[in-house]
């Protein structure tokens, strides 16, 4: 009896939604030319919506660099190994964490008047910032995969560069790239292991 058959009678999602999402899933480097729409980016965002965050922060914010102008200067700031992709991918979309978070805590945590006031010094700001919008990060990358697309994140870039160049108001932090549509090949090489749930997992 494999690992797969013996989890699989546990999951609330059935075989395929378990593939889709995770074990058959894949980071996309190559996607084909079929559009990217809309509709199907405000539902990645309606799932991504609901991960959790501290003090329902949502830091997380995404910029998607359609412009021709502005993929340019995208491009330009990634490392040479992501620029094709970044290039020619349907959607791109950057990832940061908005330093000014806090200011829409009055809205999304009401219930407690003046927690926007623990957040006044900067660092531990964004600390929290950067945290939670990671934690979205993970949530965007499923909501990708959910709607039937590919995602193919991407951390080799001059994040200083990006942020100077696209958001020259300093209130973003640039956490990564993420290029989005259907991919076009099969991966270009085998899945690479993953550890054994007892070389992860101890019970204290």
């Amino acid at each position: 009896m494999t690992v797969a058959d013996l989890t699989r009678p546990l999951l609330a999602v059935d075989a395929d939604a378990a593939d889709l999402l995770f074990r058959g899933a894949r980071t996309a480097s190559r996607f084909s030319d079929e559009p990217v729409s809309e509709e199907q980016l405000r539902a990645i965002y309606e799932l991504v919506k609901w991960a959790p965050t501290s003090m329902n922060s949502q830091p997380l914010r995404v910029a998607l660099v359609q412009s021709p102008q502005a993929r340019t200067r995208l491009v330009s700031h990634m490392a040479a190994g992501n620029q094709a992709k970044t290039a020619a991918a349907p959607v791109v979309a950057v990832l940061s964490a908005d330093r000014q978070f806090h200011e829409q805590l009055p809205t999304q945590f009401p219930h407690a008047p003046g927690v926007k006031d623990i957040f006044a010094d900067p660092d531990r700001r964004e600390a929290v910032a950067r945290f939670n919008a990671a934690l979205q990060m993970g949530y965007f990358i499923i909501g990708v995969r959910a709607v039937g697309l590919a995602a193919g994140p991407m951390t080799g870039m001059d994040a200083a560069g990006i942020e100077a160049d696209l958001f020259p108001a300093g209130d973003q932090a640039v956490l990564a790239v993420v290029n989005i549509g259907r991919a076009l090949h099969a991966p270009d090489f085998p899945r690479g292991p993953r550890l054994a749930y007892d070389d992860v997992v101890t019970t204290i």
